[in-house]
Parts: structure tokens; sequence; C-alpha cells
């Protein structure tokens, strides 16, 4: 091994200090960054070469070489923001994206999500979200995940009313009217509730519930009314007593049906209402505890938000609110494994494992609303590297220049 073997250990430091630089010089452009996460690089010496000596055997180095770029997924600082759609993950998930027409699934920290004119949540760069859809009645559909998409972005279809639930009181100090009931006559009845009905039209009914204390004890019969759009008066009555212990405690009727109603509107006028009472008979004066019931009129979107849970809700303006989708996060046993794509996005390779996903939570990482995970970079750590890195740099070039020197004086020695 000559004394050119120096020269050319110097070479790989100016490659290798080069290189570090690139590094540091990216993770200091991406310090404001969404969800950017920092680099560093990790020195090798190169494969030494044996010389023999009077002491025997010894070794000297040939070089350096960027062993590996390796990426540091510590957690980044929260920015909070005013958008409702911006999402950061505490913990190590990753958001799932796909691109439309591509079955490649990428990953990222960075949740600044939109709407497209689609309906679909988005990335700025046009990547899907990825999220686990609600059904119809608000639970989570099993199987893979699919693109989070808001399909009624213009109005949401009315929904008719076929359940009903009042939870009330009735005064067992009441008497038993004389007269039989009419719902235009008050002493014929005891006590009266009105609920607010829809039909599948989503035209708004007012159906009122009479109740009437019967000659049995612990008895009463029930009535409803409404009108119809033209006007003409609806009603009829319950088809069993609402029946209550010594205690006043509900034991029969609990469960019963208005008729399917011709509302004369060109609405449906085959879906009856299934009625619950939740209803006690205490000495005390009647009185609606609450009411509900499912229906209601078509509405326009008002909003979309993203709460803790990392579920995608649709306001709309007639008071509902649709689960549409929840986000679904990834995990990898090695996410230094990643293959960096670019726009704050990875895929998964051999190196990384597969990715194991799930909904939010402690596993797999929490979901902060309106907050955006910063870059993990920190200037002045950045700023300590490139000093050492340039040094590094420095020390290398000037062993080029003294082999030179070395180089110049031994052809000096023929003249």
């Amino acid at each position: 091994m000559g004394i050119t073997s120096a020269l050319y250990s110097g070479v790989s430091g100016l490659n290798t200090n080069s290189q570090a630089m690139s590094v540091i010089g990216n993770n200091l452009a991406n310090t404001n960054t969404l969800g950017f996460k920092g680099a560093r690089s990790v020195f090798s010496d190169l494969l030494s070469s044996n010389i023999s000596g009077s002491g025997g055997s010894s070794q000297v180095g040939r070089g350096v070489n960027i062993s590996k770029v390796d990426n540091i997924f510590s957690q980044g600082t929260f920015e909070a923001t005013a958008t409702n759609t911006d999402v950061a993950i505490e913990g190590e998930g990753f958001f799932m994206l796909k691109e439309p027409g591509d079955n490649t699934t990428y990953y990222s920290r960075a949740g600044a999500f939109r709407f497209d004119q689609d309906g679909y949540l988005v990335n700025p760069e046009g990547f899907v979200v990825q999220g686990k859809a609600f059904d119809d009645n608000g639970n989570l559909i099993a199987g893979d995940p699919t693109d989070i998409q808001v399909a009624n972005v213009g109005l949401v279809p009315a929904k008719v009313t076929d359940t009903m639930t009042m939870s009330t009181n009735l005064d067992a100090s009441e008497v038993t009217p004389a007269a039989a009931f009419d719902p235009d006559i008050p002493d014929t009845f005891n006590y009266s509730a009105s609920t607010t009905t829809y039909d599948s039209l989503g035209t708004s009914h007012l159906v009122t519930v009479y109740f009437v204390k019967d000659a049995v004890p612990n008895s009463w019969s029930w009535h409803w009314s409404a009108e119809d759009a033209l006007g003409a008066p609806l009603g009829g009555a319950g088809t069993a007593p609402i029946t209550f212990d010594a205690d006043g405690l509900l034991t029969g009727g609990g469960t019963d049906q208005i008729p399917a109603i011709n509302w004369q509107n060109g609405s449906n006028a085959t879906i009856p209402i299934d009625l619950t009472f939740d209803t006690t008979q205490f000495n005390s004066e009647s009185t609606v505890i609450a009411q509900d019931q499912n229906g209601y009129g078509a509405g326009n979107l008002t909003n979309v938000g993203i709460n803790e849970e990392g579920i995608v809700i649709a306001s709309y303006s007639n008071g509902e609110q649709v689960k549409i989708s929840q986000l679904v996060l990834a995990k990898f046993s090695n996410p230094g494994g990643l293959e960096m794509k670019g726009s704050n996005m990875y895929v998964g390779t051999d190196a990384s494992g597969p990715a194991r996903s799930g909904i939010p939570g402690p596993e797999l990482g929490s979901i902060f609303t309106n907050s955006l995970e910063q870059s993990n970079v920190d200037m002045g750590q950045e700023f300590v590297k490139m000093i050492t890195t340039q040094r590094g740099f420095q020390a290398n070039s000037k062993i080029i220049t003294t082999v030179d020197e070395l180089l110049g004086e031994l052809i000096n020695l023929k003249r």
C-alpha cells in the first residue's frame, strides 16, 4: 500500500461528508414541512488493508463511507389550526392514503386533509384518505379500509318516522273522565303530549297522544290524533291499555303501534309507527320527561368535521349528524425501513415489515383534531452537525493537499 492510498482515503472523506451535508441540508429545508421526519447519516469505515511490520501484521483503514441514512420517527410538536379536517397523530401510527386508480397504499404523518369536488377526503396532492365506513345504523362496516367520501354533498334525503318513544309520568291521583274520549274536549282525557313526526317526503306532521285513566285501577287507555295535508282529522285508539303495579311501575302495554297514515300528500302510506311507552304512574303531576322519534326532513350539508376518535361526521341543516367513516391508522415494526416517496408519503418494504392497521387507539396512536404535526427537525442540533461535517470535509481536503505535497517531494528526489 503506497502513499497514494491516503489520497483515496481523503477522497472518500470528501464524498461522505458531502453526502452528510446533503442530509443536513434536506433536514433544514424541511423544518416547516408538516409531519416531516428528520434523518441522520451513519458513517462506517471501509475495509482495511493488511500491512506487515516487525511487530507482526496490522490493519490500516481505507477511508469512510455512509453506512445508512436513518429516518428519525420521533414525535413532532402540534400546531393548533382553525380547519376541522386537520388532524395529527400522537403515537407511532401513519395515515393510510391511495392514489385514485392505483391500489398502492401510501403512509403519511401529515394530516392536512380537505374534501375535493367529489366529496373525497384527500391530502394536498389528491391522494384519498382511507377509513372504515359506517352503515345506515351508525355501525362500522367490517372489511378492508376504503376511500372516505361524503356522498351527500348537497341534500341529505328525508327519513320517515317509524319509531317513537315517550317517557312520561301519569298522575296516579287522576280520576276517570265521565264522558267518552273526544280529542276536541279536554275533559274527556287526562293528559296529552305532541310529537313532530316526518313522512317519507320529509314533511313534518304533529301527532298527539292522549292518555285516559280507566275505571280499572292502575290502567290507562291511549289514543292518537293528527291532521292530513288537506286538514282532515286522523286518529285512533291504542290496541292495549297501559298498566302499572301498585308501585306505579309499568307492567303492560309498553309497546304498541300507530297504524300507517295516509297524509294525502303523495308520501308513502304503508309505514306504521312503532310506539314505545317508558311510563310510570306516580302520585305526581303528569309530565313528559322525554320524547324521541327517528325521522327528519331533508337538509343541506352545512359542515364536515373529524372528531377526537377520528370519525368523519357530516352535519346537515335539519340538525342531523351522520357518521361517514373512521380514519384508519397503520403501524410498522420497523418504520425506519419505509421507502420515501415524496410529498410526505412512504410505502412499505420488506425491511419495514407488514403494516398493522386499525382504528385509532393506544396501540396505533391517538387522533387530535384541529391540529397538525410539525417537523421533528431540531435546528440547533442540525447546525452543530453542520459545523462538525464542515470540519470533517476541511480535514479530508487537507489530507489531499498534504499527500500532494508529499508526492511532489517524492518526484523532486530525481532532481
